[in-house]
């Protein structure tokens, strides 16, 4: 009996990792999609996300499995509960790739008001994040953890000048570039919202492994590392 519930759990883990790896795809397709201003990727990115809607209800079903057959403990319980509520994470993660993709269409015809510099490293903070929230949560890693929770202020910074740099430098003083702007500044704010998200699951990591809350009490990091 033992022996396929470690089996059944390690299954549960690599759902969980390839849902992690396919919401990091759907971000970077959405924003190749932008700077090869390519609505037809765009499309496919929006059609891909039924796989991740199906990879979710199967994970949700998995848990509630355990759940019911299994009646998991302690560490064991916690493990079941926090991977429904980061299989919801990823989902909207997921949705806000859609996001991204719609306003990549919305795009479509135009020339980008500025070349594109600080979204693509944004882009690359937020796959970095999605990646190691899953494996910090699957590995019990809290050092990797910690790490996630801790670039999201630079995710916030990215955010912020891609913000400033567009109302600042263009839409205010051009108000012909506005409608070309917008599509940008919501590409910014989706994914800065998908390091929000990241940053959940880091948190649910360190309550997996400690029964600590750390969300909203950043404080509460400084006694993490190298204490598991």
């Amino acid at each position: 009996m033992e022996r396929y519930f470690d089996e059944e759990l390690d299954r549960l883990k690599e759902d969980m990792r390839h849902m992690g790896d396919l919401v990091a795809e759907a971000v970077q397709r959405s924003v190749e999609a932008l700077k090869r201003q390519d609505t037809q990727m765009a499309k496919r990115v929006i059609t891909d996300d039924k796989l991740i809607d199906e990879t979710e209800l199967a994970i949700d079903e998995e848990c509630l499995d355990f759940l019911a057959l299994r009646q998991p403990v302690a560490g064991d319980l916690r493990f079941i509960a926090m991977a429904m509520k980061i299989a919801t994470d990823l989902e909207r993660m997921a949705d806000l790739a859609v996001d991204i993709a719609q306003r990549v269409i919305e795009l479509d015809g135009r020339t980008l008001v500025k070349p594109l510099v600080d979204i693509p490293r944004l882009t690359i903070v937020a796959q970095t994040m999605t990646r190691d929230a899953i494996s910090s949560f699957i590995a019990l890693d809290i050092d990797l953890a910690t790490k996630v929770i801790l670039m999201d202020s630079e995710a916030d910074r990215l955010k912020s000048c891609i913000q400033n740099e567009l109302i600042e430098d263009y839409m205010l003083k051009d108000p012909a570039t506005i409608r070309g702007a917008m599509p940008l500044l919501l590409i910014a704010r989706h994914l800065e919202r998908i390091c929000d998200h990241a940053t959940n699951i880091a948190e649910d990591a360190i309550y997996r492994v400690k029964a600590k809350v750390v969300k909203h009490h950043p404080e509460k990091l400084k006694n993490n590392n190298g204490n598991k």
